[in-house]
């Protein structure tokens, strides 16, 4: 129940089941300077999914969030052909934790347009298609 003790708004079952893998994610956060807890599950086309969670290191600039480590654990798991059918992000902070700017251009590279991406808000969770999250991706077209 929230605040108001009326029920927290219905999700998809997949993107719920996508939600639950994020937060077993987030336990493992290696985050001992922020105690900033996230954890990312992506559904991949295959139906596989794949979970990160961010590493903090003591210069912070070399910090990798939950996102990227989903998609490199990915790559790494099944290869560059790897396409991206859904997203969730938790935080066991129970904070805003919407895909960072670096994570939306990296994800960018291997995400459908329309995939849902789910994370915490600051009004609750919110999923949103990926190309509404960012728009105008770079892209360079090389021929």
């Amino acid at each position: 129940m929230t605040p108001e003790n009326t029920p927290a708004p219905a999700i998809d079952p997949t993107l719920a089941e996508l939600l639950a893998s994020a937060e077993q994610a987030a336990q493992h956060s290696y985050s001992p300077y922020s105690g900033f807890r996230v954890g990312a599950a992506l559904r991949l086309a295959t139906g596989e999914i794949v979970t990160g969670t961010n590493v903090e290191n003591v210069s912070y600039g070399l910090t990798i969030c939950a996102e990227r480590a989903a998609l490199v654990r990915a790559v790494a798991q099944f290869g560059p052909a790897v396409r991206i059918a859904a997203v969730a992000v938790a935080n066991l902070n129970n904070s805003p934790s919407p895909p960072c700017g670096a994570c939306r251009q990296v994800l960018a590279e291997f995400i459908s347009p329309d995939a849902p991406v789910l994370f915490p808000a600051a009004d609750g969770l919110r999923s949103m298609p990926f190309s509404d999250l960012l728009p105008l991706a770079f892209d360079m077209k090389l021929k």
